[in-house]
């Protein structure tokens, strides 16, 4: 193999670790979320409410809607690529790997659940900015953000995440999921958080150009 390949496969080996890194630091701050106890955001309201429903570990119900998520992308003709499947298994595992390690303690008091709450989005943000840096293809969700968007193109792209959040948020608190306080500084903080962090860490995500399964496999 030539130099040029080594790098190749070098350049993909530290994407793949910091695309692994993000998602994990996702897991943990998304469980950080949980283990506040004050109400859960939409999709983690969603994946706890089926776990509720069906007796499958929250984990595992994050793995199986990502996939049938990924599913729907694909039938919109969404680019799907490495991190895409990634992140349909693997934040699902760490969460419940997370748990049966048992090292975040659940909490009872309501302004302690509030600074977990508010260190659970700071982590998923910072686990976004490396997941999403890596450039191996977007989360399941967004793609499926993305797609909606394309196809009511006069609708804003806000209305579209409002819309997707707030029905699986119901659908969530129907199947038994807790809906608090937590659930309402999650909705309307992590959007502020995640603008201060990326440019904090001076990352646009708007100039990372995601590659598909495709594009990858070609490249290698």
């Amino acid at each position: 193999m030539n130099r040029k390949g080594y790098s190749t496969i070098n350049n993909y080996v530290k994407r793949t670790i910091r695309l692994i890194f993000g998602l994990f630091l996702y897991a943990l701050g998304s469980f950080l979320s949980i283990q506040a106890n004050i109400g859960l955001a939409p999709w983690e309201a969603f994946s706890m409410g089926g776990s509720y429903l069906t007796h499958i570990s929250y984990g595992n119900i994050v793995v199986i809607s990502g996939f049938v998520i990924i599913a729907i992308d694909f039938a919109f003709k969404e680019k799907i690529g490495f991190g895409t499947i990634l992140n349909a298994i693997l934040i699902g595992k760490f969460v419940d790997l997370i748990q049966f390690a048992n090292i975040v303690p659940l909490m009872s008091n309501f302004w302690l659940g509030i600074l977990m709450l508010l260190l659970g989005q700071v982590v998923i943000c910072v686990g976004s900015y490396f997941y999403i840096g890596a450039s191996l293809g977007c989360g399941p969700r967004d793609a499926l953000m993305v797609a909606l968007g394309k196809r009511m193109p006069k609708v804003p792209i806000g209305a579209i995440r409002g819309l997707i959040e707030g029905t699986v948020l119901i659908i969530g608190w129907l199947l038994g999921a807790k809906v608090g306080m937590g659930t309402v500084i999650s909705v309307f903080g992590i959007g502020l958080i995640l603008q201060f962090t990326f440019n904090l860490l001076r990352f646009d995500v708007k100039n990372i150009k995601h590659e598909s399964v495709a594009d990858t496999v070609k490249a290698m």
